[in-house]
């Protein structure tokens, strides 16, 4: 008994990682294989813009098809990108703006200049590590990697790595809505995190009309929604952070022309800033970011 009671918190923790590694294993394993696979023909599926691309296997038999509606970007501003720069995150703080770019070898996190797009801080990543997502927090940065269950957490005016953190799975994306870390590892669950420890408060299930929506990527919130560009397609899913459901999809198919396109890689990276009332959206290796609004799509 005194063994148990002085270890109790670890063995909760421990029933509980257990648990939610066994819900989303299946999906980890599947996406591991899939991940480095980012030729450009290969994204270029006549129905990647689809929001049923990105629809899995139901989550419970739907009783009622709900309407979801769809919405269309119109351009406000178009701003210059670094090609370079495979986009993995994209987040402002305070008005600053804040990049995580991903691959081996070529990973960094970058301040740059939210007017003219270029790099005004860099600071390079072990070239053991595939960077993912990152948010700003209480002048801080939390940067995820791809398969290796380590985050990095830096000083957000010097660059300067503070620690790591540790979780398991893969990360993908990562935002904040002022009380939860929220991470997505490219599964169909999205990670509520207590932002001190960074340990998991709750898992949310994303569902549209009782389907699963996999592939959830670079996360934002924006007006208390949770906004998730879906891997893979021109499509944001703006979801409900209570229940799950997506309660609209974004179309942001057209932003590049033919060309521009070809030299570039999918939709990735989502930044909303509450000064401006603004949203910034660009891609992997994408020549242009472009702040838009978001209108809901006229019916033919």
């Amino acid at each position: 008994m005194e063994f148990l009671r002085a270890h109790a918190a670890k063995i909760a923790i421990g029933i509980v990682t257990l648990f939610v590694v066994l819900i989303v294993g299946e999906q980890l394993i599947v996406n591991r294989s899939n991940r480095m696979d980012t030729s450009v023909s290969d994204n270029r599926s006549t129905d990647a813009s689809s929001p049923n691309a990105a629809l899995s296997e139901p989550a419970t038999t739907p009783i009622a098809q709900e309407v979801i509606s769809t919405y269309v970007v119109e351009v406000l501003r178009t701003i210059p990108h670094d090609t370079q720069a495979f986009t993995q995150g994209l987040a402002f703080d305070n008005g600053d703006l804040y990049e995580s770019t991903g691959q081996y070898g070529s990973s960094s996190l970058r301040k740059l200049d939210p007017q003219t797009g270029k790099v005004l801080k860099k600071v390079a990543v072990d070239a053991a590590y595939f960077a993912e997502g990152m948010v700003v927090v209480g002048g801080k940065a939390y940067q995820l990697t791809w398969q290796s269950g380590i985050g990095f957490i830096y000083d957000i005016k010097t660059f300067q790595q503070l620690r790591t953190f540790s979780y398991f799975g893969e990360g993908w994306g990562l935002t904040y809505d002022g009380e939860n870390m929220i991470m997505s590892d490219g599964t169909s669950s999205l990670r509520f995190l207590d932002p001190d420890s960074l340990l998991i408060r709750r898992m949310l299930p994303v569902t549209a009309n009782g389907i699963l929506v996999k592939n959830l990527n670079e996360l934002e919130v924006v007006k208390g929604e949770i906004w998730a560009n879906v891997w893979q397609t021109d499509t944001i899913a703006r979801i409900n952070p209570k229940t799950g459901k997506v309660i609209g999809w974004i179309d942001c198919a057209g932003l590049l022309t033919p060309e521009e396109r070809s030299g570039a890689d999918v939709l990735n990276g989502i930044a909303y800033d509450a000064k401006r009332d603004i949203v910034l959206i660009t891609g992997k290796n994408w020549s242009k970011m472009f702040e838009v609004r978001v209108k809901l799509k006229e019916k033919m």
